[in-house]
């Protein structure tokens, strides 16, 4: 290990910034119908968003910054609270894993888009409920799809405003990020070798990707949140003008979510902003959420 890589990695992990990304992050998770049909059914964004924000944050710092005994609680809590999500029974290969949702439809003998409303650029707008979606919050294939989404949108986020790694630094990194998934029992071998593997990884499971109703209301709910405190939904113009902007234009529309030039203009804007001011803040002031949420870890314990 490089001690400069590691800074380089911890730095990133540690950057506010990338709190921006959070609201693409569940949208793209949710987007696998499996992963979305579970969410639906057991989830309250519209509820509690403050408190899934908490527990989402937290663990992903915990994975890189807490102690083992401090993660080990995170990882408690997170397994306790997946505990119920849970749709019908996953089909199984003939490891016993389960199946990813197009593999087990084509298990089953149908083609995973048959029966939808179209396809945009391999992204499938769903209109229908999916009963036959399964999920399980412990399968490690949903597990790795969550942490490759925390993981490439995190490096979206940092490198629209950092500007791009060199490869060599951008390897390392991924390489570290594996650890969102490995926390939850999810197997080490599962995260792709390298990053030419994860990109492969990643082009074919966003053009399997589909939107169905259930999503789109969770989508909905998230990025309006009617009971959330007022100095939140103050703020959820520029939340959903961040989450839109950095889906692109086929989730956008899988979605159903506006977007006009006039929006990508005041998305690129915000990010030019971004880039000149956001580096040159002092890092207490670049890392302070991390602080936070660490030491309210903490004082749970």
């Amino acid at each position: 290990m490089k001690p400069d890589t590691e800074r380089l990695f911890t730095d990133i992990a540690a950057e506010a910034v990338l709190l921006a990304g959070g609201g693409r992050a569940i949208l793209l998770q949710i987007a696998n119908p499996a992963v979305g049909s579970g969410v639906a059914a057991h989830s309250d964004f519209a509820n509690r968003p403050l408190e899934r924000l908490a527990n989402t944050v937290t663990y992903a710092y915990a994975t890189v910054f807490a102690s083992p005994d401090e993660l080990a609680a995170v990882v408690s809590r997170v397994n306790h609270a997946h505990g119920p999500v849970v749709s019908r029974p996953a089909e199984r290969d003939e490891l016993g894993e389960p199946l990813a949702p197009h593999a087990a439809a084509a298990a089953g003998g149908g083609g995973g888009n048959e029966g939808g409303s179209g396809t945009e650029g391999g992204i499938h707008a769903g209109g229908g409920e999916r009963p036959g979606a399964a999920y399980n919050a412990f399968d490690h294939r949903a597990q790795l799809w969550v942490a490759a989404t925390l993981y490439q949108t995190a490096l979206t986020v940092y490198e629209k405003v950092f500007g791009e790694l060199a490869e060599a630094d951008a390897e390392y990194v991924y390489q570290r990020y594996g650890v969102l998934g490995s926390a939850l029992q999810m197997p080490a071998q599962l995260w792709p070798v390298d990053l030419a593997a994860f990109r492969a990884y990643w082009a074919t499971a966003v053009a399997a990707l589909e939107v169905t109703d259930p999503a789109r209301r969770v989508a909905h709910d998230l990025l309006h949140p009617h009971t959330a405190p007022l100095w939140l939904r103050a703020l959820m113009p520029i939340v959903r003008l961040v989450t839109c902007g950095l889906l692109g234009d086929d989730l956008r529309r899988a979605f159903v979510l506006p977007w006009s030039p006039r929006s990508q203009r005041r998305f690129d804007l915000l990010f030019e902003v971004a880039a000149a001011v956001y580096p040159r803040l002092p890092p207490r002031i670049r890392h302070l959420p991390r602080d936070r949420y660490l030491r309210a870890l903490r004082a749970s314990l």
